[in-house]
C-alpha cells in the first residue's frame, strides 16, 4: 500500500517536473542570447570607439554614427526574434504538458 501511494505520488509529481525542465531551459536559452547580444553590443560600441579616430570630416562622423545605429538595430532585432522564438517554444511545450496531463487526469476519473 505504501509503494502504492509512493508511486501515485512520484506519477502526478512527473508533469512539475516536466514544467521545471521546460522553464530551466527557457531561462537558459534567453541568457545565452542575452549574452550573445550583450557582446554583439559591445564588440559594435569597441569597433564604434575605434572607428572614430579616423573620421575626418562631419560626414565620416555622421556616416559612421549611421552605420553604427543599423548594426545595433539588427543586433536587437535578432535578440528579440531569438527571444521570442524561445519563449514560444516553451510556450508550446507547457501546452502540450498541460494537454497530456489534463488526457492523463480524465482518463483515470
Amino acid at each position: 500500500m505504501f509503494q502504492d501511494m509512493t508511486k501515485q505520488m512520484t506519477d502526478s509529481m512527473e508533469p512539475f517536473k516536466d514544467l521545471v525542465n521546460i522553464q530551466t531551459r527557457m531561462l537558459e536559452d534567453l541568457t545565452r542570447h542575452q549574452m550573445e547580444c550583450t557582446k554583439a553590443c559591445l564588440e559594435a560600441t569597441m569597433q564604434q570607439t575605434a572607428e572614430l579616430q579616423k573620421c575626418k570630416t562631419p560626414v565620416d562622423l555622421i556616416e559612421l554614427q549611421q552605420a553604427y545605429a543599423k548594426e545595433l538595430e539588427q543586433t536587437l532585432r535578432a535578440a528579440n526574434e531569438q527571444n521570442m522564438k524561445a519563449l514560444s517554444d516553451a510556450r508550446s511545450s507547457m501546452e502540450k504538458l498541460a494537454s497530456s496531463s489534463m488526457n492523463k487526469a480524465t482518463d483515470k476519473s
